[in-house]
Parts: C-alpha cells; sequence; structure tokens
C-alpha cells in the first residue's frame, strides 16, 4: 500500500512533530516542512496548532505559510486543520480582535459560551451531524479538547460536543476538514480519523 506525502505545516508553534508522527503511524509518509515546493506537491496538507490566535496567525504569516494553507485548501487536495489549525481557518477571532484569519472558512471564533469552565480541558463524546468517510467510526467516540474559543456554529459543523450545549468539535467544506479536538491526543478514535484523512490523501494521489 502506498505511503502518501503528507505536509505538516511546521511553522514554530508548538508540538507539530507529534501530529507528524502519529501520520505516520497511521501509514502517511509525513513531513513537518515549510518548504514551498515539497507543500505544493503533497497529496495531503496538515495545519496543527495549539496556544493563542494572534501568535499562531503571525508565525504562520511570518513564514510565508499562510498562503500555502490558502493554495493547498483552494486546489481540492485532503486539507486538515488540527485545534489552534480549525480556528485559524476562519475569517477572525473574538481572542485576537484586528488580527485577520485565513479566510478559508466564513464567520467568526468565539469565546465558548455560558458559564462553562475555560478552557475546556478534557475528554467529551463526539457527536457525529453529517455522516461522511473522514468521520467514519468517531461517531460517539470520546476525543481530547484542549480550547476556550470554538468555531461559530453553522451548516459545515459536521460534528459536535456538548459542553454547556452543542459546540464545533470537526467541521468540513469540500476537502477542507478541521477538527477542535486533538487526534494525536484521542487514542484510538484519534489514530481512527487521521487514518481517514491518510485513506483520502492516498486516493486524492492516485487520482491525481
Amino acid at each position: 500500500m502506498t505511503r502518501p506525502l503528507i505536509a505538516v505545516l511546521d511553522y514554530g508553534i508548538g508540538n507539530l512533530r507529534s501530529a507528524q508522527k502519529s501520520l505516520e503511524r497511521m501509514g502517511a509518509d509525513a513531513r513537518l516542512t515549510a518548504d514551498a515546493g515539497l507543500i505544493a506537491g503533497a497529496a495531503g496538507v496538515v495545519l496543527p496548532g495549539v496556544g493563542a490566535f494572534g501568535p499562531c496567525m503571525a508565525a504562520l504569516c511570518d513564514t510565508g505559510l499562510d498562503k500555502q494553507a490558502r493554495a493547498a485548501a483552494a486546489d481540492g487536495r485532503p486539507f486538515l486543520g488540527i485545534c489552534i489549525g480549525l480556528q485559524l481557518l476562519y475569517e477572525r477571532s473574538e481572542e485576537a480582535p484586528g488580527t485577520s484569519g485565513l479566510g478559508i472558512l466564513p464567520g467568526t471564533v468565539a469565546l465558548l459560551p455560558g458559564n462553562v469552565k475555560r478552557p475546556q480541558m478534557q475528554w467529551n463524546r463526539l457527536e457525529v451531524r453529517t455522516p461522511g468517510p473522514m468521520l467514519e467510526g468517531l461517531d460517539g467516540a470520546w476525543v481530547y479538547f484542549v480550547h476556550s474559543y470554538a468555531a461559530p456554529m453553522a451548516d459545515n459543523v459536521v460534528a459536535v460536543c456538548d459542553y454547556g450545549g452543542p459546540v464545533a468539535g470537526v467541521v468540513a467544506a469540500g476537502n477542507v476538514w478541521a477538527t477542535q479536538f486533538h487526534p494525536e491526543k484521542s487514542a484510538r478514535p484519534g489514530l481512527r480519523l487521521l487514518e481517514n484523512f491518510v485513506n483520502q490523501a492516498r486516493t486524492a494521489a492516485v487520482g491525481a
């Protein structure tokens, strides 16, 4: 079975290597990279992230990887955002007023509503609302969240968790998927999601 080349965008924020290693376990030739040529030639692209929206977006722009992320999302290749990587896909965030996100998805990332404890730092149950190949085997799975802000509840939210009400757990728009939870920290269910992504990248590579 072929090992599809997956570029994990290396913009110097957080433990990006854990996502790379988990993708390798699931059958990918995963490279942690900022090389534009390698990213352009990859079968799939992953944008991980931990920390705050503003510094992460600044680091992405400083490395020029904001352009690479937009290009990969626009050209139809499988694209996966993880945690802050999900939030960066949006136009803006309440966490960093005045800082523009990638604008790949419409709307504003907002503080978790209500009187819940912030951050949500716990395992929570995933409810799949719109089944698809990326979410195969994940309905009802327990996955690990660490976040204080969340994507807007809209038609592109395909899975939620309950944290004082429904909170976006996974969003999808065409070839672009993103998880608010950390698949690389979510044991078997997280690895299943990464395996699903690797399979999508493998299929895309064969069809290219």
